[in-house]
């Protein structure tokens, strides 16, 4: 009976447990969305017009932002939530071969700023996420962005970190008012969304 009664209330622990992350979650998104609509919004403008002229979205982050930045490329490549035409997305994630050729030969800070100095154009915009903002990698991907006149949407919390500094007029920052990295990439992944369907919105028009 002892050990059914401590299972139970071990039981009953981790069930609060789980629903306190639910509630402080959606608290954050509900405050949040204050704060962030209107830059959520101007980086849906930043991405559609350069998606309607010929650009394309080059996407990077480390871990779950490594992860992030694939999801959304992949939403743009495919689809979201509509048939439509394939959209020019890229993640700076995914090729094993270039990223580890570059981390052993060079350093891991240059990993996505050399693949932007390749592949990125005037007229594209680079995704930056980083839940501190201070992610040596992203912060040489922006300040290589800054010289190729590519546009920056950067993704962070806690601040903005070292990327907030770097950011032009002409960018957009999405900095989620949170320190938690877990409640961070909850909203980072809720503010993905928006951006995709907003620009599904922008390029296609109110779904039917």
């Amino acid at each position: 009976m002892g050990n059914a009664a401590g299972q139970a209330a071990q039981s009953a622990s981790l069930e609060a447990q789980v629903a306190s992350h639910f509630a402080d979650s959606a608290s954050l998104k509900q405050g949040a969305a204050k704060l962030l609509s209107a830059p959520i919004a101007r980086a849906i403008g930043v991405m559609s017009a350069s998606l309607r002229s010929g650009g394309k979205v080059l996407a990077c982050g480390n871990g779950g932002s490594a992860a992030d930045a694939q999801h959304f490329a992949a939403e743009l490549v495919n689809r979201f939530e509509r048939e439509r035409p394939p959209l020019a997305g890229l993640a700076l994630t995914t090729d094993a071969s270039t990223l580890t050729s570059i981390a052993n030969d060079y350093s891991y800070e240059q990993v996505f700023e050399k693949q932007l100095r390749a592949l990125g154009r005037k007229g594209d915009v680079l995704l930056a996420i980083s839940t501190s903002g201070n992610s040596a990698s992203v912060v040489a991907a922006v300040r290589a962005a800054g010289e190729l006149g590519v546009q920056v949407v950067a993704l962070t919390g806690n601040g903005g970190g070292k990327l907030a500094v770097l950011l032009g007029a002409g960018d957009v920052h999405i900095c989620v008012p949170h320190t938690r990295t877990m409640r961070i990439q909850e909203v980072h992944l809720l503010a993905l969304h928006c951006l995709c369907d907003g620009i599904d919105t922008l390029l296609f028009g109110e779904k039917k």
